[in-house]
Parts: C-alpha cells; structure tokens; sequence
C-alpha cells in the first residue's frame, strides 16, 4: 500500500486528495529503482499540471517531478546505486506526491553528505535551470524572490553577474537585495523599461529570464539591448500572447527563447555535470537555500 496525493479532476488546490493507494507490484522494473521519498520539491509546473494547462497522462494522476529520498530496492541492469543511497530527482515521470515510487536510474544523481534532503528536494529542479548565468553580465530577473529567482540572483552574484531584479512589494525587493541584487525594481510602483535603461545608461540589458509570461513579456523585450536575449521560461502570470515575430526585428533584431530544463540535461552526464555544479555551488556557501514550506 502506497500512500500519495492524486488529482482526480483540474482544478485548484482543493482537488488534490491524499489516498491510499494498491500497486499490483510495488518492485522497480528492470532499470529502475525505488526510492522511499524524504522529501518533496514544490514547483509553478505542478500547477500547470493539476490546473490542465500541461496535461498529464491520463486522469488520475499523481503530481510532481521532484524529490529527494533512499534506495530501498534496485532492479535489473541499474549499476552505480546501492540500497540505502541518498538520491534527489528533478523532472521526468510525474508521481513525486507519494511516500515511495519507481524512478529510472539514469535520471537520479547522489545527494553529498553535506545536502540536506531537504535542501536537495528544495533547489535541484530550480538551482538547475538558474545554472546557465555568465560572469560580467549585467542581467534582469523577473520575480527575483521566487524559487527560481532566488537561486538565479544569487548564483549570477557569486560569479561577477552585475543582477536587477523585479519584485511586487517592499518586503519582497529586501529579499531580492539580501541575495545578491544589486538593483530591485518594484514593478507595482515604477515602469520596468524606464528604469532598466537608466540603470544600463540607455544601453538595455543582454539577457532577461521571465518566468512570469503574460506580464511581463512586453517589457522584458523593451529591456534588452539590440541582438540579445529573451529567456520566457515560465508563465505564472498566464501564456505569453500571439504576437507577430517582425516584433524581434523592430525591437533590434532580438532574440527569443522558451527552453525546457530536461533539453539541457538529456544524457546521464549531463544531469550529473549541472546537478554537480549546482551543489558544489550551495557547499561552498555561495547559494542559500530558502525552504517555504516544511511538513
């Protein structure tokens, strides 16, 4: 008997229900393992999920696609994994509500004895899609404060990232300034645009990550400068609207992109590599990890 949170029907959180549940055969299939969960990882795509704006499978379903916990069993042709190893997951199959589930191997990286569970289920789906940031940058974070945000602005500070970061309230732009950046813009009381070119002296930025979609999306293209970069990788605010392309070319030949972390971590070694880099980041102290919610 396995015991999880199932969605039965769309909806908003009042949907979720904790049930138990009876699997035919509880024991990892060849490739697989099966983890006994220590933790949870609560993500914005969870929601996407259970509201029906990404659909799952098949209804019911059992959300999340990230979580920390043990090896309590291994089955056929998995090598590198012992029962009683601490590993952390982050996308892939959904089913990460449970108290246990079987996981595909190769998509599991060790958590080091320095992380926390916790911590691990709290920062490897996020910390991994804030990895690509480059040094002397100067960029712009939409909702510095968020999950992603936070890792982002403080990881872009740690290695010379010049970071301005949009936040909805006082409380949250003291967030955003204690990790890591150097300019907070409260959107509820100042224009995005007009305060990016006078923090860049007209010049714009090079890159803006967005995750809140529909809000945003106008602005965060009126911020960069000529020929760079757009990253939309999220939509909390709602789906970007159609526009019309001839827009990038008007704006100063811009570029767009809407990336999917698993796109970037395809292989086994790459997932290792960006996992790798990220808790090597949070052992040395440069990352801190906010946990929100704890049960």
């Amino acid at each position: 008997m396995t015991k999880a949170i199932l969605v039965r029907q769309y909806g908003d959180s009042d949907h979720l229900r904790y049930e138990s549940i009876l699997l035919p055969d509880p024991g990892p299939g060849p490739g697989e393992v099966r983890i006994r969960h220590q933790a949870i990882g609560l993500n914005f795509i969870d929601v996407y999920y259970r509201t029906g704006l990404y659909p799952p499978p098949s209804l019911p379903f059992i959300p999340g696609v990230e979580a920390a916990g043990v090896i309590e069993s291994i089955g056929e042709a998995v090598s590198g994994f012992s029962i009683g190893d601490r590993v952390a997951y982050a996308g892939g199959p959904l089913g990460a509500y449970a108290d246990a589930r079987n996981f595909p191997a190769e998509r599991l990286v060790k958590i080091p004895q320095e992380i926390s569970d916790k911590e691990a289920a709290a920062i490897l789906l996020k910390g991994m899609t804030a990895d690509p940031v480059k040094a002397g940058e100067t960029l712009l974070i939409h909702a510095a404060s968020g999950g992603v945000g936070q890792l982002l602005s403080q990881w872009a500070s740690a290695i010379g990232a010049t970071v301005i970061g949009t936040v909805g309230s006082e409380e949250k732009a003291a967030i955003a300034r204690e990790l890591g950046c150097k300019h907070v813009i409260n959107y509820q009381e100042e224009n995005i645009p007009q305060r990016v070119q006078e923090i860049t002296q007209g010049m714009g930025v090079p890159v803006v990550y967005d995750s809140v979609g529909h809000d945003t999306f106008q602005a965060s293209l009126a911020c960069l400068a000529p020929r760079e970069l757009l990253v939309s990788f999220g939509q909390s605010s709602g789906k970007v609207p159609p526009f019309d392309i001839t827009e990038l070319s008007q704006k100063g030949s811009l570029f767009l992109t809407r990336p999917t972390l698993l796109d970037y971590v395809k292989t086994s070694s790459q997932l290792t590599k960006s996992a790798q880099a990220l808790f090597d980041m949070c052992s040395h102290g440069k990352l801190q990890t906010l946990i929100a919610m704890e049960g």
